[in-house]
């Protein structure tokens, strides 16, 4: 017999005893390192796996998958040491554009030319995150910062502004000539080159006034810098001519 808080226990009840209280000791602190490792994004939350997985398998054609975790990556340096919530700004940054996907989209000219993926996303997201175990509290605020990514949007929240100000970067640079030459002769927009290049003009004329933080203006020098001298460039080689 042993003595176990006051009372007396045979010692295998008490071995017993012994080691369910250590047990529930090392629960306790798996849990708290667990929490903490998630806090400075050492590990990454089920849910997150899954949505990245979600969105490669979605993304049609295949190159339109790399704008995301690149979106991502860039949004977050935008943000330098300023608090926000990083469950929002990955779940935005990977869902924005599920809208555009083939699959997703209407293929029908007419009514590709009418839709707003946007919206459509407003719809479907809510679902799919979770359906992946994303916390249903910051639900809202991602589909807000979804909703408020396009260039012609004002954003309500910091996650918005990370988001919205990163994907007018994706619009500027040498990624943006290979985003928008891709689409040459897939995409209603863009028949010819000469589209692309208009579109990239525009880009470059528009879209440097539209960010709003100081590191994305920083950012951005470059990345206006290699678009204008491939602009330059293409208008040297054309000399005139059409493309």
């Amino acid at each position: 017999m042993t003595r176990v808080g006051g009372e007396y226990l045979p010692l295998e009840l008490a071995s017993e005893g012994w080691q369910l209280a250590l047990t529930l000791i090392n629960v306790r602190r798996l849990t708290e390192l667990t929490a903490a490792l998630l806090s400075c994004g050492m590990i990454q939350p089920g849910y997150r796996e899954a949505i990245a997985d979600y969105i490669r398998a979605q993304a049609k054609p295949p190159d339109k998958f790399s704008h995301q975790p690149r979106l991502y990556r860039l949004a977050r340096r935008l943000a330098e040491d300023k608090p926000y919530d990083d469950d929002i700004l990955y779940a935005a940054a990977w869902m924005h554009d599920l809208g555009v996907f083939v699959g997703h989209r209407p293929e029908e000219p007419a009514a590709l030319a009418a839709w707003d993926h946007v919206a459509y996303a407003a719809r479907e997201v809510p679902a799919i995150l979770r359906q992946f175990g994303f916390p249903e509290d910051k639900i809202p605020a991602t589909l807000e910062a979804v909703r408020t990514h396009l260039p012609t949007c004002q954003p309500t929240s910091f996650e918005g502004t990370l988001l919205r100000d990163a994907d007018l970067l994706e619009q500027l640079g040498a990624v943006a000539v290979l985003r928008v030459v891709s689409k040459v002769g897939r995409d209603t927009r863009f028949v010819r080159h000469a589209d692309a290049v208009q579109a990239l003009r525009c880009n470059l004329e528009r879209l440097p006034t539209l960010l709003e933080l100081p590191s994305a203006h920083r950012l951005a020098e470059p990345r206006v810098k290699a678009l204008k001298a491939f602009l330059e460039a293409v208008e040297s080689e054309v000399d005139g001519g059409d493309l």
